[in-house]
């Protein structure tokens, strides 16, 4: 078990899908930005990716689409790095060498991301407010913030909000684990259908389709629980007081979702899908290519080619 725990396997899926995430997330950032605005503010229309945009760009001005960019990779970088390798060490201490099956990706995709999610809400939480931060809202109820960057957002989350409220939103994130766990699941079934008869490394085409498949589904059967993440992220809500926590989350989901299928209608839920999936679908599907490269240049280039790869 420890073998598998520090093994220079994990270390390298761990790069690869860290190094893949953040390249693919610079490209695609400002579909993100669209994505988070519609969720987060409920009087903003909803317009098309592109018409957000402009609107973005001409009330804020030309690099507004990339405000927070750096906190975003930061808290990306070190996300992926921790599901990567948590989901490759528990996948090969299940395995030891055995095929795998949809089964076993769904349960150690969920493992990986409960991980992840304990392990990272605190950064998300800071760099979703990092990125609203200065956004002309519709919303006239939204307080404005003034954090000078990522360890002052920290600070002054702790002292006015509690050390507590780094980890707003936990809930539906953990719940959400499944929307990385599903994507996993189908992505690698489908790197097992390709490859059967003959295994082989798949095409940049193929890991594209494949990469952007997977999370395509993932995004759509998860994404009015990813508004409401988005929402508790940011802060500006009431919160039920309830002595139980889990309870008080409980509440606090239910309102939100109840609240905004009465203001919008239940395709108020799905407010900035087309952004999300524009943005996450095409990160997803480039982050995969990326991975599968770096992942099998740096096995070849150690002389862990074939087998020590393809076992995955």
């Amino acid at each position: 078990m420890t073998s598998e725990v520090f093994s220079y396997e994990s270390l390298v899926h761990a790069v690869a899908g860290a190094a893949g995430s953040v390249t693919a997330m610079t490209v695609f950032f400002p579909l993100d930005t669209a994505r988070l605005r519609l969720q987060v503010d409920e009087n903003r229309k909803a317009k098309s990716t592109p018409a957000i945009l402009a609107d973005i760009v001409k009330e804020e001005g030309l690099l507004a689409p990339y405000r927070g960019w750096f906190p975003v990779i930061c808290s990306l970088c070190c996300s992926n790095f921790v599901y990567f390798y948590c989901f490759h060490w528990m996948k090969a201490s299940w395995l030891k060498g055995r095929q795998s099956t949809p089964s076993i990706d769904l349960i150690v995709g969920i493992a990986a991301g409960v991980i992840n999610v304990l392990l990272t809400t605190p950064l998300w939480v800071v760099n979703t407010r990092l990125k609203l931060q200065g956004s002309k809202f519709r919303n006239a109820d939204i307080r404005p913030t003034n954090y000078s960057g990522i360890l002052d957002a920290f600070e002054q989350i702790i002292c006015r909000e509690g050390v507590g409220a780094l980890w707003n939103g936990t809930f539906p994130s953990l719940l959400l684990v499944l929307n990385p766990a599903i994507q996993f699941m189908i992505y690698e079934g489908l790197k097992r259908q390709l490859r059967r008869g003959a295994p082989r490394e798949l095409s940049s085409l193929e890991v594209f389709i494949i990469g952007a498949v997977a999370k395509a589904v993932a995004t759509t059967a998860t994404y009015p629980l990813q508004t409401i993440q988005s929402i508790l992220r940011f802060g500006q809500f009431n919160t039920p007081k309830e002595k139980s926590k889990l309870l008080s989350s409980l509440k606090t989901i239910k309102g939100l979702l109840v609240n905004r299928a009465r203001k919008h209608g239940v395709l108020g839920l799905f407010k900035g899908l087309e952004a999300k999936l524009l943005q996450t679908v095409l990160t997803a599907a480039l982050m995969f290519l990326l991975y599968e490269k770096i992942a099998s240049c740096t096995f070849k280039v150690m002389g862990l080619g074939g087998p020590h790869y393809k076992k995955h």
